[in-house]
């Protein structure tokens, strides 16, 4: 699979152990940068490349480290066609791809340790899509990104039996 990866300043050290690790498992990885990778950079820089490389289908996933996840969930997903995720751990990394086909993975830096990190990644990469019901509301998301009303209800959607 290729892989392309981002970090700011504060997700060097996890992206610099995460880019040996995902290629001796057999993935293409491709780190993105646009210029001093040891100095300051901004996130939305980052973001940016890792989220047009997947909308170009020059990448099947991302995966973005910075301080918190945070920024760089929300940067990525400005991006059409990008579904970006924040996980702190191995269930929200797991339903992430089953549920949401999540595209992009962003973690933090500062609240994971290296093992854990890995652990996420693992756990992101090897989970499937679930297809199904959840194919559905994936369309819906792709309805509100094209400006469409995506989130009108569906019949039988709602109450206990539309999970």
């Amino acid at each position: 699979m290729r892989i392309a990866l981002g970090c700011d300043h504060r997700g060097r050290q996890a992206i610099d152990e995460l880019v040996p690790y995902l290629a001796g498992i057999g993935h293409e990885v491709a780190e993105l940068a646009d210029g001093d990778e040891d100095g300051p950079c901004d996130y939305p820089d980052r973001a940016w490349l890792v989220a047009d490389a997947i909308r170009r289908g020059e990448a099947d996933r991302g995966i973005l480290v910075c301080g918190t996840g945070i920024g760089m969930c929300i940067a990525a997903n400005k991006v059409v066609g990008v579904r970006a995720a924040l996980a702190l751990d191995e269930l929200s990394a797991r339903l992430s791809r089953s549920h949401n086909d999540a595209n992009v993975l962003c973690m933090s830096a500062d609240m994971l340790g290296q093992t854990l990190l890995k652990r996420i990644v693992e756990t992101w990469m090897d989970t499937p899509f679930d297809g199904g019901r959840h194919t559905r509301r994936v369309a819906k998301i792709h309805q509100i990104e094209a400006g469409e009303r995506g989130a009108t209800p569906t019949p039988g959607s709602g109450g206990q039996d539309g999970r």
